[in-house]
């Protein structure tokens, strides 16, 4: 399979994702399928990839930035006492093949490997749901399986001297405007009020867009959110927030995020209706 194949995602007959099997990416990444651009249903793109502020985010996936001190993120690694060090620790996700492949959607084997090994191997569902004429949702379940034959911990900023910085797990990065877009959850308002809650759902509103984020999944909303705007837009999950996950050799850990895309600003009444909708669909 050639450097950037890919495959389109359609949503009620419309193309509305390209998700990227195995990207062209320069030194100091750590390659992985992702979806970008992801658009809604009028057109307006709402993801980023390789952007100039983080070049190692890419679009809509599943990235962790310590997995047994590998870096499946990308860019520098943080490290206890130094700060974000330049390492030659970065592992890849590689696109194994389609268990099922639709048009609305799809199920993929990849395997996670650095040090010469597989240290885990995925199984990841993603599927396209209409929600109305102006919204459809993205459902997306990962299922990380420790094939290392030992033990295994996920860690991240947070857990290795950062505090504020427990990413890892889904990431979505939303495209940079004039102004940092507005943030709330069902009942916080702000960045700083959402980012590190446990809650239901979490709102990203732009110029003329709406990403509303929510866990599906009870293990799922015990995750915290991680939530950047001010800086850079963009939402994810946090698989170790103040302690690592340990994963035992043969285990498994799953999650589902399921993404609200819609047209035009919502409100929290609106981003509630449309997440009830988007996760009994």
């Amino acid at each position: 399979m050639p450097v950037n194949a890919s495959t389109v995602l359609r949503c009620a007959g419309r193309p509305v994702a390209c998700y990227v099997l195995r990207p062209g990416l320069p030194a100091g990444h750590a390659p992985r399928p992702h979806l970008h651009p992801v658009s809604t249903l009028g057109g307006v793109t709402v993801t980023e990839q390789l952007p100039a502020d983080h070049p190692h985010h890419l679009g809509a996936g599943v990235a962790v930035p310590d997995v047994a001190g590998f870096n499946f993120w990308g860019g520098r690694t943080f490290v206890r006492g130094q700060g974000p060090t330049v390492l030659d620790n970065h592992g890849v996700q590689r696109h194994e093949g389609f268990e099922l492949r639709d048009p609305d959607g799809f199920v993929e084997e990849l395997s996670w490997v650095a040090g010469g090994r597989v240290l885990l191997r995925e199984r990841r569902t993603v599927s396209a749901t209409p929600l109305d004429d102006t919204a459809w949702a993205l459902d997306l379940t990962f299922s990380l399986a420790n094939a290392s034959g030992e033990e295994l911990s996920f860690g991240s900023p947070a857990t290795n001297g950062r505090p504020g910085a427990a990413y890892g797990g889904f990431f979505w990065r939303a495209p940079l405007e004039g102004a940092a877009p507005d943030v709330f959850g069902a009942d916080a308002e702000g960045e700083r009020a959402v980012h590190g809650a446990r809650a239901e759902w979490v709102a990203l509103v732009g110029r003329n867009w709406s990403l509303v984020f929510a866990g599906a999944t009870e293990d799922t909303r015990r995750d915290p959110w991680f939530v950047r705007a001010a800086e850079y837009p963009g939402v994810g999950s946090s698989l170790a927030s103040e302690d690592r996950l340990v994963l035992a050799s043969g285990g498994t850990v799953v999650r589902r995020v399921v993404t609200v895309v819609a047209d035009g600003r919502l409100d929290r009444d609106g981003a509630a209706a449309l997440v009830r909708k988007a996760v009994t669909t």
